[in-house]
């Protein structure tokens, strides 16, 4: 038997010689990234995350055994029951092999498993995709494309043309391209609502571009000023900033307004003076619970088909997405861009990012068709997925409505009845000569009342919500968003209960 011996050469090899260099620090890193914030995931939503590994533990000496996650529009994490007919067609065109396999079984069987649309629409989708496995062409596939163009058509009677349609992973990921495309420097700036969805200011952020709010009207529904944001181009281009884009979210995240054609109307004014690109961030258009969702888009095409000449240059891009609405499939990425307006060459740039991202998720395309091209009365699956979205649409306006009620009786708090999207913004009148204490103990903790208030909630009953100072507010003003997705009263009797401690505790006698 050899023996293997070991040189001490080679023992001493093992060890480095030279002095290893140390880790990146925070310094070190893209300032940008450092400056960007996003508050419904947070501070006090990671802190919701560590309360919720404890509550695991068989002691964990919590007063409440689960964490209610008020703090983002997230509907299947809240027990929001997928749409039939998008799990469905999802299976075949994830397992095609399932559609020969489904022909074998007895008629009434396979109907009630797959409904012959179902099995249609998915061979179509297959015939057209290849493969979900497979990349797509990077604008998106051309027949999901073309069932966006003719959704669009349909809702707003005028044409949508399916070269002007990107699908993209989520709404996110197209406010990323268009800020990235349209930021040169910082001195292009962006008029964004305040209150706004934090998704934009950190976009702004990472691309050393100037965020320009103009405060929403809170006495008036949150209605936009046209005469302050007139006043801010103003200001900003003396100041030397240029304002190149200006963005609207309808109906409104995070105070569930929707604004009304007049409303749209100024605003492409602004757009078509100054020429600035609007985004028009309509995911939400779906969540209307009083009054009517105008999109952004048919205004315009009136404007254009009567005007011409003073409108035919506004550039307008228009978001939707698979995340909200009816769907609430936040975690399959589905979206789309409509551009309106666009020079050739900028939309070739925006291609060209596109492409850099090879192509957005298959099977989030598919849930864009699936969306914009649902089933119609008369068609197998209508009458389950009318039933489903009827449901839908009924619960969130009991939450919205039993949220909203609870609010107007808590003391010293103000709430704007919902009429949209997925959320309340209620103002808490917290001042200093009527909460000494509060403030006194905000000062020491070095958190503003909003955010004491929000982290004590959370502590204390479980319920994560976000100050309002994540999404900007009137300077002075104090608020937060919360979401009504949440099922059952107990949360809200919760809330309630908890408010009257706090003011009991905290408001001058």
């Amino acid at each position: 038997m050899k023996i293997l011996r070991i040189s001490p050469l080679c023992l001493r090899r093992s060890y480095a010689s030279f002095k290893p260099a140390p880790k990146l620090s925070v310094s070190d890193l893209n300032e940008s990234t450092l400056e960007a914030k996003y508050a419904v995931r947070g501070k006090i939503p990671i802190r919701a995350d560590e309360l919720r590994s404890k509550i695991k533990e068989l002691n964990h000496g919590l007063p409440y055994d689960r964490i209610i996650s008020a703090n983002i529009g997230n509907p299947q994490q809240l027990d929001q029951k997928p749409l039939s007919w998008y799990r469905q067609t999802l299976s075949l065109v994830q397992y095609p092999t399932l559609i020969d396999k489904i022909n074998k079984l007895d008629k009434n069987v396979r109907d009630a498993l797959y409904p012959p649309d179902v099995v249609d629409r998915a061979k179509k989708l297959l015939k057209s995709t290849g493969s979900v496995g497979a990349y797509s062409h990077s604008q998106g596939d051309t027949l999901i494309r073309e069932s966006v163009a003719e959704f669009i058509h349909q809702r707003d009677g005028y044409p949508s043309d399916p070269n002007n349609i990107f699908l993209t992973g989520g709404a996110s990921a197209a406010v990323l391209y268009l800020i990235q495309v349209l930021s040169s420097g910082t001195k292009t700036g962006f008029l964004i609502p305040i209150p706004q969805y934090p998704l934009y200011t950190a976009s702004i952020s990472l691309n050393k571009a100037v965020p320009i709010g103009y405060y929403l009207d809170e006495a008036n529904d949150w209605s936009t000023d046209p005469k302050l944001i007139r006043k801010l181009i103003k200001e900003n281009k003396e100041k030397g900033v240029t304002p190149k884009c200006l963005v609207v979210i309808n109906p409104g995240n995070p105070t569930g307004s929707i604004l009304t054609e007049k409303d749209i109307t100024e605003i492409l004014e602004i757009a078509a003076e100054h020429g600035l690109v609007v985004i028009a961030d309509e995911v939400y258009q779906e969540n209307v619970f009083e009054g009517q969702f105008t999109s952004m888009k048919k205004v315009l095409a009136g404007l254009v088909e009567k005007d011409p000449q003073s409108y035919g240059n506004v550039q307008l891009a228009s978001l939707h997405s698979t995340s909200k609405g009816v769907s609430g499939e936040c975690g399959q990425r589905g979206g789309y861009i409509e551009l309106v307006g666009f020079a050739k060459e900028v939309k070739e740039i925006i291609f060209k990012l596109a492409s850099i991202n090879l192509c957005p998720v298959v099977t989030g395309q598919i849930l864009v068709e699936l969306m914009v091209n649902h089933p119609k009365k008369g068609s197998p699956s209508y009458d389950l997925y009318n039933h489903e979205v009827s449901s839908i649409h009924k619960d969130l306006l009991e939450r919205a409505t039993l949220l909203y009620g609870s609010f107007q009786k808590m003391t010293d708090v103000e709430c704007n009845k919902p009429r949209g999207a997925m959320y309340l913004f209620p103002k808490l009148n917290f001042t200093e000569d009527k909460y000494p204490k509060l403030f006194k103990k905000c000062e020491e903790l070095n958190l503003t009342p909003d955010e004491f208030y929000c982290t004590e909630l959370l502590e204390q009953t479980g319920i994560c919500s976000v100050p309002g100072n994540g999404f900007g507010q009137v300077p002075g003003t104090y608020h937060l968003r919360t979401t009504f997705l949440p099922p059952g009263t107990e949360w809200i009797e919760s809330w309630s209960n908890f408010h009257k401690d706090f003011i009991s505790t905290f408001k001058q006698k």
